[in-house]
């Protein structure tokens, strides 16, 4: 019926953190800002000594400005918590509840580090739309909401979440309604270097609300939607009556989930034993709902498929009933996975994961499964009941909206927004570092005569081709993003002097002079390059953009196919 869902397949495995311990608080908090990611880890000659995260960011003392030049190793928690990388999903999540915990440090079998797990990963993971769209907001709130007047500096409000362990507080504004801050926000304010501002001027306005009579699927939507983790419940007067988040409205979830499914199937069972006619009314249950849902003997013999299983795979009760689930499988999984997730399910009762069938077409689909054991009055199993729902779109989904959402859909480099973003962090850098960065505005000479003699489809093909050149002469952490049109922007940062940036101009120029041969033509394509400089030519990224953009202009004034540095005299005679 499938294989459990390891936590390596759901954990933060491409932004495990790392610093030394002497690395500063801000210098860790800009860090975990910039990835978006909620802990990094510590270590010491390659080996880890401690983990530093948003629950952790709540005892800094922001009275105190040294505060954030403290080493991370002074308020880090160690030892590191961890769990193996083989672990299923359901164990992990009981370990969360033993713990406390909201973090884990996930490791391979020699023990070395390959990811990060938190209570939110758990939480989106879990598959349970229907019990979601069933339950109302109001039932899933834990507790009233924890409010603080918009007077009081950012020190005390940290502390009251600190001692109330809270992940955030709503904040009275007063005439400006209610905000909210967040842990998230905490480190945000420490990247920041943010003083003991009040909490008013802080807050995260306006509130974004939820009805308490609204369903939990709506809560959920909204707090994906937003990108955010927290929403307001407010009740039919409009009053905040609580807060919730992702791990409270699932907390408790998938297991009574479970347990009304394994309770529709034993009263399914014992009204065969009463008389047919409440026999069809639990049938009618189960047949009525939108996730397939398959039931087999101790044996693993089916005995019963829903119409949405018909629907999903697109066999009928009749192809399958006392055959096993084997005649879904896709081959993808080998002995190993299916015995792990008979352990999993004789240990727990019932085993969550994702894994991919086939349907009778011969298409290969991903489906969220969750089987569970219906035992008898004596504990002994006699039942297994397998729900699941096709997810192989919205894993496409994703993946598709987080490509368009930051990088540029021609070439895959940085668009506009991810591009403004690391500049800013950059700035940052520099300035806690007193280092030097500079950004580059390359347009294209006579890029409009080539869509114009060749084609849209040939111009594109140039930009792609063009990108592609200009990435090789540039360092790992170097930026490359695309504007617009042939509009593009290097961002160089942690440069040692000002020629760094002179000879790498001079390298792309170059490099973009050597012929480009599309669709049997050969073409030569030279580029104007306009350089600005941090701290010199501007403090902000509009700033630094908006002098390179003039710079870049004298150089096609002055006969293209070469580079200017922005200067007062160039912003002058633009």
């Amino acid at each position: 019926m499938g294989r459990p869902l390891p936590i390596s397949r759901i954990m933060h495995s491409g932004l495990l953190l790392r610093c030394p311990p002497q690395t500063s608080i801000a210098d860790a908090a800009a860090r975990m800002a910039e990835n978006s990611v909620s802990s990094i880890l510590i270590t010491e000659n390659d080996q880890l000594i401690g983990i530093w995260t948003e629950r952790d960011a709540l005892t800094v003392d922001f009275s105190n400005p040294d505060s954030f030049e403290r080493p991370i190793s002074s308020v880090m928690s160690s030892p590191v918590l961890t769990l193996s990388s083989d672990m299923d999903a359901g164990e992990a999540a009981l370990r969360f509840r033993e713990t406390g915990k909201r973090h884990f440090l996930i490791v391979d079998e020699s023990g070395a580090p390959v990811g990060i797990l938190s209570q939110t990963d758990l939480a989106l993971n879990q598959g349970l739309e229907p019990y979601l769209r069933l339950r109302e907001v109001s039932t899933a709130i834990p507790h009233p909401p924890l409010v603080t007047d918009g007077k009081v500096p950012l020190s005390e409000v940290a502390a009251i979440m600190h001692r109330h362990q809270a992940d955030a507080v709503v904040v009275d504004c007063h005439d400006e309604g209610l905000g909210i801050l967040t842990e998230r926000d905490i480190v945000r304010l420490i990247a920041r270097n943010t003083g003991n501002a009040l909490a008013s001027d802080l807050a995260t306005r306006p509130l974004l609300t939820v009805s308490g009579s609204d369903p939990l699927i709506h809560a959920r939507d909204l707090l994906i939607n937003h990108r955010i983790r927290h929403l307001a419940v407010t009740n039919s007067q409009g009053e905040v009556i609580g807060l919730i988040g992702y791990n409270d409205m699932l907390a408790g979830a998938e297991q009574m989930y479970l347990d009304d499914l394994r309770e529709a199937l034993e009263q399914r069972d014992r009204a065969l034993a009463k008389s047919r006619q409440t026999l069809q009314l639990a049938e009618r249950v189960i047949e009525s709902s939108f996730e397939g849902i398959m039931v087999t003997d101790k044996n693993v013999n089916i005995e019963f498929v829903n119409p949405a299983f018909t629907h999903l795979t697109g066999y009928s009760q009749e192809e399958v009933v006392g055959k096993t689930p084997q005649v879904l499988s896709s081959g993808r999984h080998d002995r190993e996975f299916y015995q792990r997730m008979w352990n999993s399910l004789v240990t727990h009762g019932y085993w969550r994961g994702e894994i991919w069938n086939r349907r009778k077409s011969g298409e290969l689909y991903l489906e969220l499964l969750t089987i569970t054991a219906i035992s008898d009055d004596e504990g002994k199993t006699t039942h297994y009941a397998g729900l699941f729902t096709d997810i192989t779109q919205n894993r496409k989904n994703e993946e598709q909206i987080r490509q368009l959402a930051y990088y540029d859909a021609l070439t895959g480099i940085p668009n506009r927004r991810l591009l403004e973003d690391r500049l800013e962090h950059a700035i940052r850098h520099a300035h806690r570092r007193s280092s030097l960065l500079a950004v580059m505005f390359m347009d294209l000479d006579h890029f409009k005569a080539v869509n114009d003699r060749l084609g849209h489809a040939a111009g594109d093909e140039l930009l792609i081709l063009f990108t592609n050149r200009v990435q090789g002469c540039l360092r790992e952490d170097d930026t490359l993003a695309r504007l617009g049109g042939d509009e593009f922007i290097v961002l160089l940062p942690d440069l040692e002097k000002i020629e760094d940036a002179f000879q790498v101009a001079d390298r792309l120029i170059a490099r973009n002079q050597e012929t480009y041969r599309i669709n049997g033509e050969c073409l030569k394509v030279g580029s104007s390059i306009g350089i600005s400089l941090y701290p010199q030519d501007g403090a902000t990224a509009s700033e630094l953009l908006q002098g390179a953009d003039i710079a870049m202009y004298r150089a096609k004034q002055d006969g293209r196919n070469l580079f200017r540095l922005f200067s007062p005299a160039v912003a002058e005679g633009a």
